[in-house]
């Protein structure tokens, strides 16, 4: 690192400050500042524009939605124990305090990394600095067609439709119950941590959460399926937690399919690479995820999963005032491991790309790697179940269910937030209730 007499502004801390005043945190753009753009406004987008707050930079943060997602509790949303609204906060009150950050909701279009624009639906923006974290969207490996029949599990409307989808077949099976049976058969496609906790999830409202609310059916009688290509669920984590976590699921009743592919998914149910067909109420997909379209904005190369290779510093290849984070960016460290998408990773690279605007700005040049700071892997099943991997310390059970609710709650952004979700988490714990249990929208 070359040094020149400068001091390097200091960054702020990943969380906002108190309100200012409606005149101080409306103060225009100061011309000949430097512009960054963040596209993108997840944990690695919002913690590069918060840690910014301080820098003399004038940022703009573009999404096409107008919120803050904390995607790790989607599935509570669909399932029911969850509104939308505990799990999401307005970006324009995140950022409503810091004078430097506008926002804008438009949808990105493409990127001229030459004349350092952002194309977008309303308008072009300039940029100086340019800091992509476009998070990442449901890829069916050739097969789009299934995502009618099985949709996945990414935002507030994927999660509301899924929900309206569930409940209505328990309505519909109310409705048309005779001498038959009626078809209660869910199956969850994807055995990763999605896949595992949705899965958990219908099972308890299944068997727990709506035994009491029908006459005609009996809601426990449900049958949920979790189907995994691989040859064990959690691939991610070690084998002995893996099969845990798998006998965890069948100690609340899910039927775990491993080796078992999907090759053919309509509006009736599913077939297994083994030829098996599976009649279901519903179906839901929790597979595979592809990157944003960044690769192709930037003409550069990716991975099968479309994320943009970038320098260890996390900047395009030949650009480096353009930062790729998040789950958009294919990260190798130092072990050869890739950096993981989840929300810490995320969090640590929006506040190196601010950093490393930072130092440039005050004059300094720097090679630093980006180093992620691994605190742990976990993942729920259902109620009192979950397993943690801390590297030599690794456990499951109720105490490994207890530090997940914390660590989530920990990262929602807004106090709000946080005591909805702990108050509502501790009534359905008490009662088994779920207390947004609402079809709304289209059928």
């Amino acid at each position: 690192m070359a040094r020149v007499a400068r001091t390097v502004p200091t960054l702020a801390p990943l969380t906002p400050e108190p309100m200012e005043t409606a005149a101080e945190s409306r103060q225009p753009a100061i011309a000949g500042r430097p512009r960054v753009v963040i596209v993108g406004a997840g944990f690695a987008g919002l913690s590069a524009a918060l840690a910014l707050r301080k820098a003399p930079v004038d940022i703009t943060v573009v999404d096409k939605s107008n919120h803050h997602l904390f995607q790790p509790l989607l599935y509570q949303v669909a399932t029911a124990a969850l509104s939308p609204a505990d799990i999401a906060s307005p970006v324009r009150s995140i950022l409503s305090s810091q004078r430097n950050a506008s926002v804008m909701m438009a949808e990105v279009t493409g990127i001229d990394a030459g004349k350092k624009l952002v194309l977008t639906t309303a308008h072009a923006v300039a940029f100086d600095y340019l800091i992509v974290a476009t998070g990442v969207r449901h890829a069916y490996f050739g097969h789009d067609a299934w995502e009618a029949h099985a949709p996945g599990l990414k935002t507030i409307d994927d999660a509301v439709a899924i929900r309206r989808r569930m409940l209505t077949a328990f309505e519909t099976a109310e409705a048309t119950a005779s001498g038959q049976a009626p078809n209660l058969t869910f199956a969850v496609i994807g055995g990763g941590p999605t896949g595992v906790e949705l899965a958990g999830a219908i099972d308890e409202l299944a068997h727990r959460g709506l035994v009491r609310d029908f006459r005609r059916i009996n809601t426990s009688m449900a049958r949920i399926l979790l189907i995994e290509a691989g040859p064990r669920v959690l691939p991610a984590f070690p084998e002995t937690l893996s099969a845990k976590a798998e006998q965890q699921l069948a100690g609340l009743g899910v039927d775990v399919r491993t080796g078992a592919a999907v090759t053919k998914c309509d509006a009736g149910g599913i077939t297994l690479s083994d030829g098996q067909r599976i009649e279901t109420a519903c179906t839901f997909w929790a597979a595979g995820v592809a990157a944003s379209p960044a690769a192709k904005w930037f003409g550069v190369e990716a991975d099968r999963a479309g994320r943009v290779k970038v320098e260890p510093t996390l900047s395009l290849p030949g650009h480096p005032d353009i930062f790729v984070i998040g789950d958009t960016a294919l990260v190798q460290q130092p072990n050869g491991r890739q950096v993981p998408g989840v929300a810490p990773a995320a969090k640590q690279m929006g506040y190196f790309a601010a950093r490393a605007i930072v130092t440039r700005l005050a004059g300094w040049t720097t090679d630093e790697p980006f180093q992620y700071a691994d605190f742990g892997n976990l993942a729920t099943i259902g109620r009192k179940a979950a397993i943690a991997d801390f590297g030599r310390l690794r456990f499951s059970g109720f105490a490994a269910w207890l530090l997940w609710s914390l660590a989530h709650v920990y990262f929602l952004i807004g106090f709000r937030n946080r005591a909805a979700v702990m108050l509502d988490w501790a009534w359905s714990y008490v009662t088994f209730g779920r207390g947004a249990r609402l079809i709304t929208g289209g059928m």
